[in-house]
This record gives structure tokens, sequence and C-alpha cells, in this order.
């Protein structure tokens, strides 16, 4: 069981900030061989969101919800992850649930947009998430573009 956070940015610790990207760093920069540049400016900004899953004091799931300041935009989650030590658990489908669940309670008339891994599309379907483009590269892997309105 996991004891679930969902924290405005001002509301992290320097410690939950350091261990969240820890683990974005492990897995999509060394486990994915993906150099990039993952702390991009959007972490502590505006109204962004972070969802933290937490078992015997060790994040194992995170989620990134990030707010534009413009009406016209959607809400956009991002930075899904599962650690691996705990993955074949399911816990994807509750860390989805936790983020759809801030985007509803703070965004209730906002579309919520996601950059899926393209293998990754049904299981976004089951949250009410559409193809809305073609598959694209982004840093060496298929991604697609996917909206739930």
């Amino acid at each position: 069981m996991l004891i679930w956070q969902d924290l405005h940015h001002s509301e992290l610790s320097v410690s939950d900030l350091y261990t969240l990207l820890a683990l974005r760093n492990a897995v999509f920069v060394v486990e994915q061989n993906c150099p990039y540049q993952d702390i991009d400016g959007d972490d502590l900004v505006g109204e962004n969101r972070h969802i933290l899953g937490w078992r015997d004091g060790k994040l194992m799931a995170y989620a990134r919800i990030l707010k534009s300041e413009s009406e016209y935009e959607p809400v956009v989650i991002g930075r899904v992850i599962i650690d691996p030590s705990v993955r074949g658990e399911k816990l994807g489908y509750q860390l989805m649930e936790q983020a759809m669940a801030s985007c509803e309670k703070y965004w209730p008339e906002e579309a919520v947009y996601l950059g899926a891994q393209a293998h990754l599309q049904s299981f976004y379907a089951r949250f009410g998430f559409k193809p809305v483009t073609d598959v694209y590269d982004e840093d060496g892997i298929a991604h697609i573009g996917m909206a739930n309105r």
C-alpha cells in the first residue's frame, strides 16, 4: 500500500524534490539511456503539482501535473514513473487515478493531455485518453499525444 501526496510545488520539501528528481533521472535518463535535460524549469512554477506515492519512506510512484498560465492550454500530466523495484504491482493504475483526481479537483473544466510512450496507448486509454497526434520521436523513444476531452 502506498501513501499518496498531491502537492503544490511550494509544499515540496528539499528532500522530496531531491528524491523525485533522483527517481526521474534513474529511469528516464539512465535506464532508458536517454540523455536529456530533465530539470526543465517547470517543477517549481505556477500552479504545477506533484503526485508522490511512498512505501516505507521510499518514493515508488510519481507524476507531475503542469498547468499553463493560458486558459486555452490543457493541463498536462507527465513524468509518469514507477520505481523499477515495484513494477508489475499495477501501481501505475493507482498513480494515474491519483493524477486524474488531482486534475479533476483543481481544474475540473480543463482538458488533460499527455505525451505517452507509444506502447502505453492502451494503458492510458483506460483513463479516457485518445490519440490526438501521430506517433513522434522524443529523445529516441516513440511517443504519441493523447487527450481525455
